[in-house]
């Protein structure tokens, strides 16, 4: 078990202040999510520097991300009804868009020789319009296309006993070669006028789990990036390796700002580092879950602090910076609910082993662990407001109640209604009363004194959030749409496009400036 925290430290635990009372803004006046809590990497080669030197793109769920290197201002380009699966900027930094609707194409030719496998990269000419290159499975080939006919034509490369597989490639400025990583360790140059591969290397020691990604900066050598989160810069013919950095993760992206002295890596843990030619030291500058956010809160009395968990980890967000400030991993398993004592005092957490885990706020460090707290995982978890018990849901469709004290934590009460998982729960604010969804289709509302059940809901629907009118003479409850509804008038108002993958929570902040969304896609979006 390890924890990660950012330079700036928390105080010991949260500390307590009051809550704003203000009303909760109409739906109808959240115009656009403002901000998305991510990096990038998940789509290879998907981290683009814009050609105007200022701007980063990239691709997360349905949504292409362009966020000012600067201001750290971001926009938003929507359409896709499914994940982005690649991203490519025209050299002139237009984007372009195709005619489709008569369903042909202009012209085309099978992408690979039938000798060989699936062409799996395409790299267009840095110089013409008429020439581009793709390789793959053990086929290397570059095309030429003939505007007066409408055909293209392709010339097989040459790579005498290599037999490789392709995943990256780059271009020279000048189209005089192009360099290809390999699953097999090594990086490939190969002449685009002879169309002979020309050096193959390293030769001794290969890059451990493949070139995953290449970039050709304008003060010499190729900047490699590797499955292992090798980047090294190489020269020579022999591709002999110079200067090396570490990251977290796969690199699957390499990007240039321009002709400054900088460049950016994307990896398939989320994250985002920055590194300057001359230093070649790595710099994070974004992360982001990289697995489906299954919760998030905000801490009693904290505006601007936040809490998501994940596969592997519970984070810990400052809203003003855009910043996480707390990392806290538990390998191997999944924490599927997360909740903050009143008091500011214990993040504690339902994971599917079983176990419900309690941190330090300020360090993430341990306090106490309920083993064995549901046979089937534990799939929800709440603290009443006086931080003396815990209420927690499993797969197995039982509510437990635990007494929590200074030392020990024993169990209080069974529950036994829900035959399905049960995916929230919720207290009112004397904790006498209780609710909590399953996906069983079923809501139950229970008597916490005398622990019976006082009310149960039925619908056909997956219940996956449930909560108390601030009234507390209702309950609302939420399934996986991507709908924002008026409360009073029972109507859709809005329907969410910045998630591709269904929303898991989603919770306003204490001062109502903002309303924060996670998703099974990894995103976490802030919206105005």
């Amino acid at each position: 078990m390890t924890f990660i925290s950012s330079p700036s430290t928390l105080s010991s635990g949260f500390a307590v202040e009051s809550r704003c009372q203000q009303s909760i803004p109409a739906l109808r006046d959240l115009a656009d999510f403002s901000f998305a809590v991510c990096g990038a990497g998940h789509v290879p080669c998907g981290l683009i520097c814009h050609p105007d030197r200022e701007h980063i793109l990239y691709p997360l769920g349905c949504t292409v991300v362009i966020q000012h290197l600067d201001t750290k201002k971001q926009s938003f380009l929507h359409g896709h009804a499914d994940n982005v699966s690649c991203v490519v900027v025209s050299r002139d930094g237009m984007v372009m868009v195709w005619d489709v609707s008569k369903r042909e194409a202009v012209c085309g030719s099978p992408a690979l020789p039938r000798s060989a496998g699936n062409a799996n990269v395409v790299m267009c000419s840095s110089c013409r319009d008429e020439m581009f290159v793709t390789a793959g499975n053990f086929t290397i080939r570059v095309w030429e296309l003939d505007t007066a006919t409408k055909k293209i034509h392709p010339s097989e490369c040459y790579a005498g006993q290599l037999r490789r597989i392709t995943v990256c490639v780059q271009m020279t400025d000048d189209d005089g070669d192009f360099y290809l990583g390999t699953t097999s360790g090594d990086v490939l140059k190969v002449n685009t006028s002879s169309k002979v591969v020309t050096a193959c290397g390293p030769q001794k020691k290969k890059f451990s789990m493949g070139v995953t990604a290449l970039l050709l900066p304008k003060t010499g050598g190729l900047i490699v990036g590797t499955g292992e989160g090798t980047v090294a810069l190489c020269t020579g013919s022999d591709f002999q390796v110079k200067k090396r950095m570490r990251v977290e993760g796969a690199v699957t992206s390499l990007t240039c700002r321009g002709q400054d002295d900088q460049f950016f890596i994307g990896t398939n843990k989320g994250q985002m580092y920055r590194s300057a030619y001359a230093t070649f030291k790595e710099e994070l500058v974004a992360v982001c879950h990289t697995e489906a956010v299954n919760d998030i809160v905000f801490p009693e009395g904290h505006l601007d602090l936040f809490v998501t968990c994940s596969t592997n980890d519970i984070r810990v967000w400052y809203t003003p910076e855009r910043l996480e400030r707390l990392r806290i991993t538990v390998p191997n398993v999944t924490c599927h609910a997360v909740e903050v004592t009143r008091d500011g005092m214990v993040i504690v957490s339902a994971w599917n082993d079983g176990k419900i885990r309690a941190f330090v706020p300020a360090t993430g460090e341990p306090m106490y662990e309920i083993n064995n707290a549901h046979n089937l995982g534990v799939t929800a978890i709440a603290v009443t407001s006086d931080c003396k018990q815990i209420i927690s849901g499993g797969g197995d469709g039982q509510v437990r109640i635990w007494n929590i004290g200074e030392k020990t934590q024993k169990l209080r009460e069974v529950l036994k209604e829900h035959r399905g998982a049960v995916s929230c729960i919720k207290t009112n604010k004397n904790d006498k009363e209780g609710v909590t969804a399953s996906l069983d289709g079923t809501c139950v509302i229970w008597d916490l004194v005398r622990y019976v059940r006082k009310q149960m809901i039925l619908d056909n629907t997956l219940f996956k959030c449930v909560c108390y009118h601030h009234g507390e003479y209702q309950i609302i409850t939420s399934g996986t749409d991507r709908k924002l509804w008026d409360y009073k008038e029972g109507t859709v108002t809005h329907v969410g496009v910045g998630h591709s993958g269904n929303i898991t929570r989603l919770k306003i902040c204490p001062a109502n400036k903002y309303i924060v969304s996670v998703s099974a896609d990894g995103a976490v979006l802030i919206w105005k």
